[in-house]
């Protein structure tokens, strides 16, 4: 029988490329053949999860003759320039959201796609859900009557406007919001109404970005289509997940909450005063109910594979690969008329905004160029932001490596030298060393499968290490994490001297490559005299923080956490100035070489007294509740044998009631060493710690 499928490449491998992958199992008639990203390992691991072929370039990848469409996964800013070579190449094309930065960039796509015949669809992948299909069905029949106004709304925290990392694409000028955001919302009004019209915008709670000016966390616009009046909001600070439509019609009201899949209408009823109100309500309660229960018994089926994300983008690419195959026209949803509608509508808004959303805050001018003595890698995280600017500080010039030129020190020319190298790139690491005395590694990766651990955690810590002794460098200080014990025992007094566990298999994924990477630097240590220092920070609060710290509990939403145990414990709180403080002091002291410190603070907060002050200070009241760590364990058991013997995964973790009891951080902390050893004083004051790590700390983001 001869297999009809439409032979699919990603180009990008990156985070979103995963979802595509797995809609793509979805979707009749396709299948994923390749993967191209710049990053040859990344292109390699998830091609190899997905039996497909693994390219590190473009053309090697068109050369190869293996596939008839690709999906544009990468950078906005690269979207029309590939979109453009692939359509010229004779290729089927689907771009992630935004297609393009502008409305002519997106007719330049669409037309070079009618000159080469080819089909190309914007991913505006939540037009494709089942509720939405519902929700045009409903104004089709005219339940709604005549639709008068719409509100269309992404309300969801964008954490990196508040922690990091800066150097996203995304942050880069305050219309990229827009253009990465807005799409979602602009799409559902064009499909819905037809062209939009937009007539105001409204800017609000700027944060500021280190070194780089403010960005808004509230955007309101006002527009018109189709006689309809349109309110686009997007509220970015940690607020309640709100992801809605709402479209009030002369004879009903809907509400499709498309983060997950749910749609609620309610009509007048003919009857009586006492019943009507009843009856209204009970029709938009059989909604949640039909919907909810719906998408239990899916996710449920499919393991998650048909979440309402992925039912979105199988949604989606079930219309392009449909159109493609048949010979049709694309769905009207999708295609380049409706593109450039919504990117035309965007740029409408981005004219709106002063200086049309460019970044107008001008860095110093340098008089001097930087001398670095100190390098940290990971400067752009939470922990290497401070770090960063405390050495600053003390009068000494940093080098930080990043992943672009892009990073939050541009205020600070002078003293810091941004550099772009690849952790994979082992002769770049040794160069940027140069003249450097002393190494922070701060880099972490949070990988799916302990293979990915191995390759993007463990090799490159190995790779830096290696790096840092051709370099000659005098202190290597590395930070490990206190999660790598175990702390599952209330009875337990953990000190540096208090062991791994020698079987680190049944632990979490982040738990056991830290601890791998630590077996392997004090191994080098002995073996090669690599000047090595070990951090293990507690659960780092403070100034740039995130409010949904996992190191808690579970997070649903920043307004409701399900704390790992009771709660009631004091945890291993530490705030982010005495952390950075404490490594310091280990690049410095004579004291530091050949030993590990655990960075664990003074003040013996619970999570529930933490909670409360956030509540009693900030006026934000969480829902907190506990936590059954051994109903979370077997749940994790249970998914564990699926995903295993379902699924057919390989390298799946073996759940371990130890673990899930470690999160809840039962075993105390002594701080002893740290404090005789390199005179650390960490913040013992309570109002004081509560005033850095609550008042000041930038929680909620306004």
């Amino acid at each position: 029988m001869v297999d009809k499928r439409i032979n699919v490449g990603l180009i990008g491998a990156g985070y979103i490329a995963g979802w595509h992958a797995g809609a793509l199992k979805l979707t009749p008639g396709a299948r994923l053949s390749a993967v191209c990203d710049l990053s040859a390992s990344a292109a390699e691991a998830l091609a190899v999860a997905h039996g497909a072929q693994a390219f590190s370039a473009l053309d090697d990848m068109i050369a190869s003759g293996t596939i008839e469409a690709v999906h544009i996964l990468t950078p906005p800013n690269s979207h029309a320039v590939l979109a453009r070579k692939c359509l010229a190449a004779g290729l089927h094309v689907l771009v992630e959201k935004p297609v393009a930065l502008s409305g002519d960039e997106t007719a330049g796509i669409a037309n070079a796609a009618r000159a080469a015949d080819r089909h190309f669809a914007a991913g505006h992948n939540f037009l494709g859900l089942p509720s939405y299909q519902r929700l045009k069905q409903q104004m089709a029949r005219g339940d709604l009557g005549r639709i008068s106004s719409a509100e269309i709304t992404w309300a969801l925290p964008l954490s990196p406007l508040r922690s990091g990392p800066y150097g996203l694409w995304l942050l880069r000028e305050s219309r990229n919001l827009l253009l990465e955001l807005g799409p979602h919302l602009f799409a559902f009004a064009h499909d819905l109404f037809g062209p939009v019209t937009v007539t105001g915008l409204y800017l609000g709670k700027p944060v500021a970005l280190p070194g780089a000016g403010t960005r808004p966390q509230s955007w309101r616009i006002t527009a018109e289509a189709g006689g309809v009046d349109i309110a686009f909001n997007m509220q970015l600070v940690e607020t309640i997940d709100d992801r809605s439509v709402t479209l009030r019609g002369s004879s009903g009201l809907a509400r499709l909450d498309y983060a997950a899949d749910v749609l609620s209408v309610s009509h007048e009823n003919t009857a009586d005063l006492v019943l009507n109100p009843f009856l209204r309500q009970m029709g938009g309660a059989w909604g949640h109910l039909r919907d909810g229960i719906g998408n239990a018994v899916r996710q449920i089926g499919s393991l998650n594979r048909k979440s309402p994300y992925a039912l979105g983008f199988a949604g989606t690419f079930e219309a392009f690969y449909g159109a493609i195959r048949d010979g049709k026209p694309l769905d009207t949803r999708f295609d380049g008329a409706a593109a450039e509608g919504v990117m035309r509508a965007i740029d409408a808004a981005i004219a709106l905004m002063p200086d049309q959303g460019r970044e107008t805050w001008t860095p110093p001018k340098p008089r001097r160029r930087p001398n670095p003595t100190a390098l940290v890698i990971g400067g752009t995280g939470f922990l290497g932001r401070d770090l960063t600017r405390r050495l600053v500080a003390r009068g000494q010039d940093v080098r930080v490596l990043s992943r672009g030129a892009h990073g939050p020190f541009d205020d600070l020319p002078e003293s810091v030298d941004t550099c772009a190298v690849s952790l994979r790139d082992e002769e770049g690491l040794r160069h940027a060393m140069q003249g450097i005395e002393v190494v922070y590694n701060l880099a972490r990766a949070l990988g799916t499968t302990w293979e990915d651990c191995l390759e993007n955690d463990v090799a490159v810590s190995d790779r830096i290490a290696r790096a840092a002794q051709a370099a000659g460098v005098k202190r290597f200080v590395y930070t490990g994490t206190i999660a790598s014990y175990d702390m599952s025992n209330p009875q337990t007094v953990i000190t540096e001297s208090t062991p791994f566990a020698q079987d680190m298999t049944d632990r979490n994924l982040y738990a056991r490559s830290k601890a791998e990477c630590e077996r392997r630097l004090w191994q080098m240590a002995r073996d090669h005299g690599l000047p090595l220092t070990i951090a293990r920070p507690g659960i780092v609060v403070g100034q740039g923080g995130p409010l949904q710290h996992w190191g808690i509990g579970r997070w649903h939403g920043a307004g409701a956490v399900r704390l790992w145990g009771t709660g009631d414990n004091p945890l291993p709180f530490v705030l982010i100035g005495d952390v950075s403080d404490g490594l310091i002091r280990m690049g410095e002291s004579g004291a530091a070489p050949g030993q590990s410190f655990n960075l664990v603070g003074d003040v013996p907060l619970t999570a529930r007294s933490y909670f409360n002050a956030i509540h009693m200070r900030l006026g934000a009241g969480i829902r907190v509740s506990s936590g059954n760590l051994t109903a979370m364990w077997a749940a994790d058991a249970v998914k564990s044998v699926l995903k295993t013997h379902a699924l057919r995964r390989s390298g799946v973790i073996r759940a371990s009631l130890r673990d899930w009891q470690s999160r809840a951080h039962y075993a105390q902390f002594d701080n002893t060493k740290p404090k005789a050893l390199l005179g650390w004083t960490p913040v013992s004051n309570r109002e004081e710690f509560l005033q850095e790590a609550v008042d000041r700390a930038g929680l909620l983001g306004f």
